[in-house]
């Protein structure tokens, strides 16, 4: 089974799997595939982080193919400019290296079954022979415009237009046949190296970005619940998941629940912009004598004051699970959009802007310097049964709301035990700051959180607005409240997923 953003992507990988494929081939192909079909959410340009369960009864392994800020990176030179936040857009400063290329191959070669170029050959069909443009990518292509060079998205992109990137295409083309090389050596390399005027090096884009590293686990609601570890901010569902877990959570119709599992959200994450960075001890966030406390201080009956302390997006998320047991949980992002809204040279690849989560602060942890990875929204899951079995692949869009998403969801299948359909479906809060819309600012020290409801979920408002909560209900934009994907596996071994119907054209799929 498939579950993506895109029926395109979904079908590609369900084919995949169809001819052999493992999990992690189909998870590659539909990525390379949204890559080509919805650069206004990721991209090759863009990083990507993985969990993978290979079946048997032991931990998942999980991959880091986040990029480090380039050589040149001079925080004193932002200072100077007057910049206290890092630039969002027009900007190489914000551009970390990409490594969604490097980990696509690294996963590939460790799990991969089929040929490379039999796994992207989808993807190299739609990027030269074109694609209908989603309602999706219409809507948002007006946000290329404001993009230098060549991007093959056109401002006045209508629903349906034909879409070709040859960019793209070539510069898969060039991965088949050379390798990593043919990507950050080739075209595209070039045309970041060029763009960045010193900001990167050729010795920067001649080291992977991908590692495997060891991934985050807490047991919540009867399961083990898994995470890949900082610079991702994903220590935040598993500690939101442990904090609600030992609550009297009650049923999800009952305004008490809304209100203790944004509790447990903001009890786990509002030092968040203090504590994240390269090199934070995930463990050690997540260690039941640091989240007791933050459970012992939530009142079932009023809202919280907890403040994000001064500190001393868009996405797409795919799940994919083959014939064998194996599952893989991978997320790729541009992180806002069309990311800093420059494309690598001729290539016409948009740039992702990843660098935002850097701190400009002197001496922060997070202080955007060389070679750095910055604080990271992506944050995919996945979720064993006590034997170690794979129960669960989890993940959404959302920039800060993505741990949030995640809590509802399995609050919902795990705890309450509802079907993927129902708990994708079913509406949801995030959390914002005052005078700010939901992304990437909900920590912002010395902001208060509002609570954002989704219009179906708004027989919630009374309730968390008597316990005083500052509530805002919105029914115009959908894509707030995120675009996750969710496959189970069965106690008799059988699959269930769905596709967020906020997705508009996403599919979950199987064989």
């Amino acid at each position: 089974m498939v579950s993506t953003v895109d029926h395109l992507a979904t079908g590609v990988g369900v084919d995949l799997l169809r001819k052999g494929g493992s999990a992690a081939d189909a998870a590659v192909g539909a990525n390379a595939v949204l890559a080509v079909t919805s650069p206004h959410m990721c991209g090759p340009g863009g990083d990507v982080w993985a969990l993978v369960h290979d079946g048997s009864h032991g931990p998942p392994t999980a991959l880091d193919a986040s990029g480090s800020a380039g050589s040149g990176a001079d925080p004193e030179r932002l200072r100077a400019r007057g910049l206290t936040e890092m630039p969002l857009h027009g900007d190489a400063a914000s551009v970390t290296v990409p490594g969604a290329v490097d980990g696509w191959l690294a996963l590939h070669e460790r799990y991969g079954r089929l040929p490379l170029a039999y796994v992207l050959a989808e993807a190299v069909r739609m990027a030269e022979s074109g694609f209908a443009a989603s309602p999706l990518l219409a809507e948002r292509a007006g946000e290329a415009a404001a993009v230098a060079g060549n991007t093959d998205i056109p401002a006045g992109l209508s629903e349906g237009a034909v879409v070709r990137r040859p960019g793209t295409a070539r510069a898969f083309r060039a991965v088949i046949e050379q390798g990593r090389d043919g990507f950050y050596r080739g075209e595209f390399g070039e045309g970041l190296l060029a763009l960045g005027a010193g900001e990167h090096t050729e010795s920067d884009l001649a080291r992977p970005s991908a590692r495997w590293v060891d991934p985050l686990r807490v047991e919540a609601f009867g399961h083990v619940l898994w995470t890949v570890p900082p610079a991702s901010q994903g220590y935040l569902t598993l500690a939101g998941a442990w904090i609600a877990d030992g609550l009297d959570l009650g049923d999800a119709a009952d305004g008490r629940w809304a209100h203790l599992l944004v509790e447990s959200a903001s009890q786990a994450a509002h030092d968040r912009v203090r504590v994240l960075f390269d090199g934070a001890d995930g463990r050690a966030l997540l260690d039941p004598a640091r989240l007791g406390p933050r459970r012992d201080a939530i009142d079932a009956d009023r809202a919280g004051n907890v403040a994000a302390p001064a500190a001393s997006g868009d996405t797409t998320y795919l799940c994919a699970v083959d014939g064998d047991g194996m599952g893989v949980s991978l997320i790729n992002s541009n992180a806002a959009g069309f990311g800093a809204l420059l494309v690598a040279g001729s290539s016409g690849i948009f740039l992702h802007n990843r660098g935002l989560g850097f701190n400009l602060e002197a001496g922060h942890p997070g202080e955007y310097q060389p070679g750095r990875r910055p604080p990271h929204t992506l944050s995919p899951a996945l979720v064993t049964s006590a034997d170690g079995s794979l129960r669960q692949l989890a993940g959404t869009m959302g920039g800060d709301s993505q741990p949030q998403i995640l809590l509802q969801l399995l609050a919902r299948t795990l705890g309450l035990g509802q079907s993927p359909g129902q708990a994708v479906a079913a509406p949801r809060w995030v959390l914002a700051a005052a005078g700010e819309a939901a992304g990437f600012t909900t920590w912002r020290p010395g902001r208060r959180r509002r609570v954002l409801l989704e219009a179906p979920a708004d027989r919630w408002h009374d309730a968390l607005a008597a316990r005083g909560h500052v509530t805002e209900v919105c029914s115009d934009s959908p894509h707030t409240f995120g675009h996750a994907h969710l496959i189970e596996v069965s106690e008799h071994g059988s699959f269930a997923g769905a596709a967020d119907p906020r997705a508009v054209i996403g599919a979950a799929a199987g064989l």
